[in-house]
């Protein structure tokens, strides 16, 4: 890709935020695109063992003075008789009425994984894969486009993703699984063992950040023979995603190219009875066919090009 040449624009719903890596609390960032149905925000950290709160804020701005809005505010107390949570929304410097949740589903010392999952009309949280409770919104979501996180909390990761395409009939909430702890960076190429294949309803994740001058992408499922049944690749010299046979033959997908340089990317690969089915930043891409015994058969995740790799998880 030239220095000069111009990228088409990509619309805000394929559009990824790079994770963030310990930072240190207070945090306050943009969140890019803002808040809308079918984002998530997940949060990965350790709740010290003295805390007494900590809230995470998703706020209309960034001002200190005036304080601005903050259209969903989450804030766990451990400090009191019965530990808690507490949901509100500040408006105007007023603070409306609390919603309350008395079984708190964080303790001190513990570590935990948290997703906040907007919809239409409500923010559901899950800690740990479980739910645990649903916030109506009382601002609009569109004015949300600050994410703050204050108080006694040690934070290892902070994701921005869209809802896995996939997820609907398997459970109430999309694959969160983190990034791999304490590591801002994998090296490529990688390689992962599959001990025992793929089966329906498995899925691989993959994260990462694309580099500033890109050549490809290749992501390779391997048999025991080191064969690859199943090779991704994205091409940046003629902007093409495609399918790559074992004899290298291409079949092309036909979508929108989503990797940019220096741009977040996620790539979803759910194994179902017949095949792999393709999702990059949430969108659901097509498939390609496979029987179950190549399947069951792949003993190898391969993963090199031109990327930093955040989180490979299968």
């Amino acid at each position: 890709m030239s220095p000069g040449e111009k990228l088409d624009p990509l619309p805000d719903t394929f559009i990824l935020q790079p994770p963030a890596f310990h930072p240190v609390v207070p945090y306050v960032t943009t969140i890019f695109g803002g808040l809308r149905a079918g984002k998530m925000v997940m949060l990965q950290g350790e709740v010290p063992l003295d805390a007494r709160r900590f809230q995470v804020d998703f706020q209309c701005g960034c001002s200190l003075h005036p304080r601005p809005d903050i259209a969903i505010h989450f804030n766990p107390r451990f400090h009191t008789t019965k530990p808690h949570v507490i949901c509100n929304t500040l408006h105007h410097g007023c603070w409306q009425t609390e919603a309350r949740w008395p079984h708190l589903a964080l303790q001190r010392g513990g570590s935990f994984l948290i997703l906040f999952l907007f919809g239409n009309e409500e923010m559901k949280v899950s800690v740990n894969g479980q739910h645990f409770l649903h916030y109506r919104y009382r601002l609009p979501l569109s004015r949300v486009d600050t994410l703050g996180i204050f108080g006694d909390i040690t934070v290892k990761a902070v994701g921005f993703l869209n809802i896995n395409p996939f997820s609907e009939g398997s459970s109430e909430y999309p694959v969160g699984h983190p990034f791999l702890p304490g590591s801002p960076g994998l090296e490529v190429p990688c390689s992962h063992p599959l001990p025992r294949g793929l089966w329906p309803g498995q899925v691989i994740v993959l994260r990462g950040l694309v580099l500033p001058e890109p050549k490809d992408l290749t992501v390779r499922l391997l048999d025991e023979a080191a064969r690859a049944p199943v090779t991704l690749r994205a091409s940046f010299a003629d902007r093409t995603l495609a399918w790559v046979s074992p004899w290298g033959q291409k079949r092309l997908i036909s979508a929108p190219f989503l990797f940019y340089p220096q741009r977040f990317f996620e790539v979803l690969l759910l194994c179902q009875e017949g095949g792999l089915k393709l999702a990059l930043n949430g969108q659901a891409l097509g498939a390609t066919a496979l029987g179950q015994q190549a399947l069951e058969g792949l003993r190898e995740l391969r993963v090199s090009g031109s990327i930093q790799l955040y989180c490979v998880h299968h």
